[in-house]
């Protein structure tokens, strides 16, 4: 019996245990998935959580029914790679022979103030935790510190639900930069219709309990703000000797092993994963391919076959402006735009079937499936 681990019950590691556990049930693997949380949270849903959306509740457990998969809720307070032992935070140990660490990030924390005084998307309760503070407010203002995806989709969802309060935008650059000029255009018209106030090369270089400072000493008043502005890596892979970058992922091969710890794969915003056009950034669309093919090469592995490389490019940027209107920017493989995109319902229709929730593709893989679209996000 082979003792495989995964570490994390996010987008990857769901779909790394499911996928592995389905394909090794005859070559003696043993899975066993670790997660904090018993419910399982659809993170790239949570600027929705955060607008007072109720989302539907998935248990981990529920999920994970029939598979064989043995679920520990726990947090991971350790790692001893060279023993292959996790510690857990209730003082359990658990031994391994393969380990998938799947822990994604948190946000980065480094800019004063952060940590204290800024609601973030680290986990579900974070966005609960923002929700309740918006409701509270009768008037006042929003601050959204970051003009990537995530830091246009807050904005544009808290605008659209609560119209009563002022909404500032932050950025270091332009908003949507990674977009091309039409879909950013139309990236800012949405946000100029929901009254969105749009500070572009504003450094934040403090957060107060009642206001952010930008460098020049600047203060902007603010009620709630919300940091979208970048992500790390959790402390554990580093402190146990992996081999990690600058953000404290971990370094992988070209299989998703780690270059250090062969034993171990790392799959999704936790792994560094080279490919020509640079590291693959963190999202839903390159986490999950990742996850999959990391249960599949342990699978190969059990059977005495060598895995193959990971093969990944980008097809889109889907991005939501509030409930019913989006834009989708068509991207190369390297994640550079095409020139064509998709805006206003159809964007909505076509972001709702590629970016829904993940709980129909796990059933798919419980029965050993892959959808379709899954194929040709791994085809670049």
């Amino acid at each position: 019996m082979t003792r495989i681990v995964v570490l994390g019950a996010g987008y990857t590691g769901m779909a790394a245990a499911i996928r592995v556990a389905t394909r090794s049930r005859r070559s003696g693997g043993r899975v066993t998935l670790v997660n904090p949380s018993p419910r399982f949270t659809e993170r790239l849903r949570l600027h929705q959580t955060a607008a007072g959306e109720r989302l539907a509740d998935h248990s981990i457990e529920r999920v994970l029914a029939g598979t064989g998969i043995d679920f520990v809720q726990d947090t991971v307070a350790g790692l001893d790679p060279e023993a292959r032992r996790i510690r857990l935070g209730g003082g359990r140990e658990l031994a391994y022979d393969k380990l998938v660490y799947a822990l994604g990030t948190v946000t980065d924390v480094s800019v004063p103030g952060v940590a204290e005084h800024a609601y973030r998307y680290d986990d579900h309760a974070g966005a609960v935790r923002l929700a309740e503070r918006l409701r509270s407010l009768e008037e006042g203002t929003v601050v959204v510190a970051g003009g990537g995806l995530t830091g246009i989709e807050s904005a544009t969802e808290l605008a659209e639900a609560y119209p009563r309060l002022r909404v500032v935008l932050l950025t270091r650059g332009r908003p949507g930069s990674m977009m091309g000029e039409r879909a950013r255009a139309y990236v800012m018209r949405a946000m100029d219709r929901l009254g969105i106030e749009v500070r572009e090369a504003a450094d934040v270089v403090k957060v107060l309990p009642a206001a952010v400072e930008l460098a020049g000493g600047e203060l902007i008043p603010s009620n709630a703000t919300l940091w979208t502005t970048g992500t790390r890596g959790l402390p554990q892979a580093r402190e146990a000797g992996f081999t990690v970058d600058g953000r404290d992922r971990i370094v992988v091969d070209d299989v998703l092993r780690s270059v250090s710890h062969p034993d171990v794969y790392a799959v999704g915003d936790a792994a560094a994963v080279s490919r020509p056009f640079g590291v693959i950034h963190g999202t839903c669309q390159s986490g999950i391919p990742t996850g999959l093919h990391a249960g599949t090469a342990l699978a190969d592995e059990l059977r005495g076959r060598r895995p193959r490389a990971f093969r990944f490019g980008y097809f889109h940027q889907p991005l939501s402006l509030g409930r019913k209107d989006a834009v989708i920017q068509f991207v190369r493989p390297d994640d550079t735009p095409r020139r064509g995109y998709l805006k206003g319902r159809w964007a909505v229709f076509y972001k709702e079937s590629v970016s829904s929730s993940p709980i129909p593709t796990f059933r798919l893989l419980k029965r050993g499936l892959v959808p379709v679209s899954l194929f040709r996000l791994t085809a670049g």
